[in-house]
């Protein structure tokens, strides 16, 4: 047993690493793809209808997944199964009203996007693109029930279905104009939200069986708990649309086409990290939760180090070739986005060292902490856009984005500095193995 565990843990880490590659590679292709068979403008207004979906998706989202986790592991070592079952059906029924809520905003929105971003035809594709907040709602309450169960290689699995289906749509709507490509999307996001809910269905009902129980004294702190993580994804996931519309209005539809291309190596950033992030996610949370705080500020440091040899191994490489990725990835139509892609690419780097901060504050249970850092973010991006961005089109967004990185990552390394000063609570006494009550 001492030797199969370890093996088991490996093969499933380099099951969902291999998942989220994959994923990655595939939403970079949609990226790649777009690129080609629109035009660089079309391109533009393309980024904007998704951005302006996203805004309002973000706003009347409800961020669950995050106490899926932390809590559910609590419940799942107390054997507390009937707290689990409300703590799950709680966050349905939040996440489907969120959804909707979206969707009815982006309908009565839509008729008024045209003025709102000084564009024409984004109204059609809006109203189609307002059936992605529902279709999508409850994607990631089934992926946490999928997490719980300590598989993160099959919520890997399904990401990386989940972006094939969407660089299908975009392959096979594009040749067909805008509307037909975000109706295309809409359906890929359909199917792949019934394949996740499908599998998370039955990964849950692998718990022991119990009637729904009433959350108690724990109610109120679940709820601030969901309150700080929504307003901090929310944050979190406005910066870069907020960053896309702000410049939309300031500048052309061809810059925020350029713009968009700049961003996609984010993507391959992000993708870099992603798998580390989900292991950090699932067993720093639980480390933390058996009092072992020296594991995760250890888990930490490894995680910053072998992420700055990474990027320092890249990044020259990237900078000095970025003409020729430009003009071999997104054709020369597009090669306007060569300064804005190396200013990014540095911020990337950046980033991708600083990507434990995406998950550290839920290990700990201070969500917050992304609302102030998120924050910061916003507060420094989006002015400088519309000032940068109204100047040097989508260079001058670029260097926004990193102007604004620079200043997440030298908060966030003061907040940790502090917190590892911060003395540890009393020691309980410690649970039983996670690996030993889910099989």
């Amino acid at each position: 047993m001492a030797v199969r565990m370890p093996t088991r843990l490996f093969w499933r880490r380099s099951a969902a690493a291999a998942g989220i590659y994959s994923s990655a590679i595939l939403g970079f292709g949609g990226t790649l793809v777009a690129a080609h068979l629109f035009s660089t403008e079309t391109l533009g207004l393309y980024a904007l209808v998704l951005s302006f979906t996203g805004l309002f998706q973000s706003l009347a989202d409800v961020t669950v997944e995050e106490a899926l986790i932390k809590y559910g592991f609590r419940y799942i070592t107390r054997q507390d199964w009937g707290r689990l079952r409300r703590l799950f059906e709680s966050a349905v029924v939040f996440k489907v009203t969120g959804g909707l809520i979206g969707a009815i905003a982006l309908v009565i929105l839509a008729p008024f996007a045209d003025q709102i971003l000084n564009k024409q035809g984004l109204e059609t594709p809006l109203l189609v693109a307002a059936l992605l907040p529902p279709a999508q709602c409850i994607e990631n309450v089934s992926g946490s029930a999928i997490m719980l169960r300590g598989r993160y290689d099959i919520r890997g699995y399904f990401q990386f279905v989940s972006m094939g289906l969407r660089l299908t749509a975009i392959a096979v709507g594009a040749p067909h104009g805008l509307t037909a490509t975000i109706a295309a999307i809409v359906v890929a996001q359909v199917i792949a939200t019934t394949a996740v809910t499908i599998a998370g269905l039955a990964a849950f009902r692998r718990f022991p069986h119990a009637h729904s129980k009433p959350l108690g004294s724990e109610r109120r702190g679940i709820l601030s708990f969901v309150t700080q993580s929504s307003v901090a994804s929310g944050v979190a996931s406005l910066t870069l649309p907020l960053a896309t519309l702000v410049l939309g209005r300031v500048s052309s539809a061809k810059q925020v086409g350029l713009f968009r291309v700049a961003v996609s190596p984010q993507q391959g950033f992000a993708a870099l990290t992603a798998p580390a992030r989900l292991v950090l996610l699932t067993e720093q949370t639980r480390d933390w939760e058996r009092g072992n705080r020296a594991a995760v500020f250890a888990g930490v440091r490894r995680y910053m180090l072998g992420m700055a040899g990474i990027a320092a191994l890249a990044m020259p490489p990237l900078l000095v070739f970025t003409p020729q990725l430009v003009r071999i990835l997104y054709s020369a139509k597009n090669v306007g986005a060569t300064d804005a892609m190396r200013i990014i690419i540095v911020a990337g780097g950046l980033r991708t060292i600083y990507g434990w901060t995406k998950s550290f504050p839920v290990t700990i249970g201070r969500p917050n902490l992304r609302i102030w850092t998120h924050g910061l973010e916003t507060v420094v991006l989006v002015p400088l856009v519309a000032v940068l961005g109204a100047k040097w089109g989508a260079t001058g967004a670029g260097g926004a984005v990193l102007a604004s990185s620079v200043a997440y990552c030298l908060y966030w390394t003061a907040l940790f500095l502090r917190i590892r000063r911060e003395p540890a609570p009393a020691k309980e006494r410690p649970a039983p193995p996670v690996e030993a009550l889910v099989p």
